[in-house]
């Protein structure tokens, strides 16, 4: 029972100890209590702290000292990547163009059966299907799956889409991007998808579902993304609106923008990590 229980308790307490380093409530130099101090505090075996400790060691955060002790390293932490959900298309181009993107496969197929839904597709017409990751100097961060309705597809190659953004050869080819719908959930990393995205097997992951339509309302893109949590996150800005006795939380415009722009995007992302002042616009 121990043999399976224990990588649990080991994952539990390095994600507490991985959170207290990151919020700043164990700082550079701190020094850490020792293991017998740590297992009495998490109720856990030495050998779970020391299996912690060493996973956080090894991601570069602690460092232990044999006869001193272990200390959190004063490394500087790249802020995650931001997303605001008020302007969606301004921050996709942003991201495209402040983070490297790898092409892990391009081709076409016939999409599963919820995403020829989304795209309307006819029954056996096929897709064009890309696999990307996107990454900051801190590491991979995303992990994203396109399917473009193939006649769209065809007017891009494999080496565009390997370096440049969806979005800017979508419009490109003559499209005109009008709205986007999105849903956000959670899942787990499965062994293939942690390897790509450096983390452990069962890693809590945010998975973002979109659909890019036309100013027509037809759709040209559906995208499910998978992002790390450490690394990404969204935001929303909110304002009090309504007649008194109906206040309500509605979603603030993005600074300067008009409120027909913002009606046609309702969410949006940014980039946690990119410089938020940078001022080239690119795509997804």
């Amino acid at each position: 029972m121990s043999a399976t229980v224990e990588p649990f308790k080991a994952r539990r307490v390095y994600l507490v100890l991985r959170d207290r380093i990151g919020c700043g409530a164990l700082p550079p130099g701190a020094r850490l209590p020792g293991e017998p101090d740590l297992a009495a505090e998490h109720g856990v075996a030495r050998v779970t702290i020391r299996r912690a400790l060493d996973q956080l060691a090894r991601e570069g955060l602690l460092e232990r000292r044999p006869g001193v002790g272990t200390f959190v390293r004063g490394v500087a932490t790249l802020p995650p990547a931001t997303a605001d959900f008020a302007d969606v298309f301004t921050h996709l181009k942003e991201m495209g163009r402040r983070t490297e993107v790898r092409l892990l496969s391009f081709g076409y197929a016939v999409p599963p059966p919820a995403v020829a839904l989304a795209l309307d597709l006819a029954p056996g017409e096929a897709a064009q299907r890309a696999v990307r990751v996107r990454c900051m100097a801190s590491g991979p961060f995303s992990y994203l799956t396109t399917h473009v309705p193939a006649r769209i597809g065809r007017t891009y190659s494999e080496s565009e889409l390997a370096s440049q953004p969806l979005l800017v050869l979508l419009e490109r080819s003559g499209l005109r991007i009008g709205r986007a719908r999105q849903s956000i959930g959670a899942t787990l990393a499965g062994p293939d998808l942690a390897a790509v995205l450096e983390v452990e097997i069962g890693a809590p992951l945010i998975a973002l579902t979109r659909l890019v339509q036309d100013e027509e309302g037809r759709a040209v893109e559906h995208l499910h993304a998978l992002y790390r949590p450490d690394r990404f996150s969204f935001e929303l800005q909110m304002q009090r609106t309504g007649a008194e006795g109906e206040r309500r939380w509605s979603p603030m415009a993005p600074t300067g923008a008009s409120p027909a722009n913002v009606n046609r995007t309702r969410s949006t992302r940014t980039g946690r990590g990119p410089d938020p002042q940078d001022d080239e616009r690119t795509g997804s």
